[in-house]
């Protein structure tokens, strides 16, 4: 089925919703859904290629993509790399991989912002310096 379709069909209604109160567009939990929004651009359900970034499980993150050609092999459908070379390298790694590669170009930058964001998690929080009470 075209992506147009199923877009049209699972739109309102999936287990992967998120609908709250006074929020106009509701969020999405599936997976490869780069900004967790429930749109069309994002899904990562609709589209046959699609773009996924996790934490690594000790430094770095993990990109997981589709690929078109696979879409009926499940086995081989979805390719993970690990980037854990630093983030300035990382980011530029990812950024050469989706241009390299012409993957979805419109997710670039959504998919940068992750992968910075995933980094920057992963930083060690600053130590807070205590007050010194003052004696009285």
């Amino acid at each position: 089925m075209s992506s147009h379709l199923v877009w049209s069909i699972i739109r309102n209604n999936n287990a992967f919703l998120l609908k709250k109160r006074n929020i106009s567009k509701p969020f999405s939990t599936e997976s490869n859904n780069l900004t967790n929004l429930n749109s069309y651009r994002y899904n990562g359900l609709v589209h046959k290629k699609t773009l996924a970034i996790a934490d690594a499980p000790k430094k770095g993150f993990t990109v997981s993509y589709k690929k078109a050609r696979k879409q009926n092999k499940p086995r081989q459908n979805v390719v993970k790399r690990t980037f854990k070379s630093g983030p300035r390298r990382s980011l530029y790694k990812l950024k050469t991989l989706l241009q390299a590669n012409k993957y979805r170009t419109d997710l670039t930058k959504a998919a940068l912002r992750r992968a910075s964001a995933v980094l920057r998690s992963q930083r060690p929080q600053p130590v807070k310096k205590q007050k010194a009470k003052k004696p009285e």
